[in-house]
């Protein structure tokens, strides 16, 4: 029987961190696989479901989707695989990580901790990692979205503007109940109809406040405060209705997760 080749996805938004993570994780563990290099947290939570890997390397603070976001996502769609969240701010309860089934990386990471951090997650076999990372996400309050935005980032969306045939028109944020993906541009659904966004919306996400905008699909970021319920199928997968919309959303079925306590 060959021997297993422990297997892991990386998410980091910022490419030279991502790259440097990924360089000392080969010296610090050479028979490591990556399957996937992740930009931000929509691609980590699919990349999750898909790979299913050992190990997943989640920088906490990511447009859209934090790495909070995706861990809770992983105890449904890939519930074996161990977290390690990689952090440059110390708040995030690192007594609570050190306790759970979890690891964290403090950045600039420095070679003795990650060999550390390496000896610890080969030590585990993961069985019990998916209920210790759930109560660990409560005590977190990764739900609530707590500590999720840097102090020196640019405050989220209030207001945008949009075009709706030749007129422009100038929306807030809070009136809109969902943004769908529409080619390069992104269209704007609000209760009194749609508008078109000239910017696309993986570049969207990363404005808008995670609190409140989350992505339920790769085309689709939903207002939760417009959100009236959400129905789960056999298959995993939801279904959103909206307080003021007709039409419903699709969820593809990782992201659920978000709407555990829902």
């Amino acid at each position: 029987m060959s021997e297993h080749v422990p297997t892991c996805i990386v998410a980091e938004d910022e490419p030279l961190l991502r790259r440097a993570l990924l360089d000392q994780l080969a010296v610090a563990w050479p028979q490591l696989q990556v399957l996937a290099e992740c930009e931000d947290g929509a691609s980590a939570v699919e990349a999750l479901a898909g790979h299913r890997p050992d190990v997943a390397f989640l920088d906490i603070r990511m447009p859209g989707l934090t790495g909070l976001d995706v861990a809770a996502a992983a105890v449904d769609a890939s519930p074996a695989t161990q977290i390690v969240f990689v952090t440059a701010y110390d708040q995030y309860a690192v007594d609570a990580f050190e306790r759970g089934a979890v690891d964290y990386l403090l950045k600039p990471i420095k070679p003795e901790r990650l060999a550390a951090t390496v000896e610890r997650l080969q030590s585990r076999t993961g069985n019990n990692e998916a209920a210790a990372l759930a109560g660990l996400l409560e005590r977190l309050g990764a739900h609530a979205g707590i500590n999720q935005h840097n102090d020196n980032a640019a405050p989220p969306l209030t207001w945008l503007t949009a075009s709706a045939g030749r007129e422009t028109r100038l929306i807030l944020v809070d009136e809109v109940a969902y943004f769908r993906a529409d080619n390069k541009y992104t269209t704007v659904v609000t209760a009194d109809g749609e508008a078109l966004l000239r910017t696309p919306i993986k570049d969207l996400l990363a404005a808008l406040d995670p609190t409140t905008f989350k992505q339920i699909h790769r085309s689709t970021i939903v207002n939760l405060r417009a959100v009236a319920g959400v129905v789960r199928d056999d298959s995993g997968r939801g279904t959103v209705r909206l307080k003021s919309r007709p039409e419903t959303l699709a969820v593809s079925a990782p992201f659920m997760a978000l709407f555990r306590h829902m």
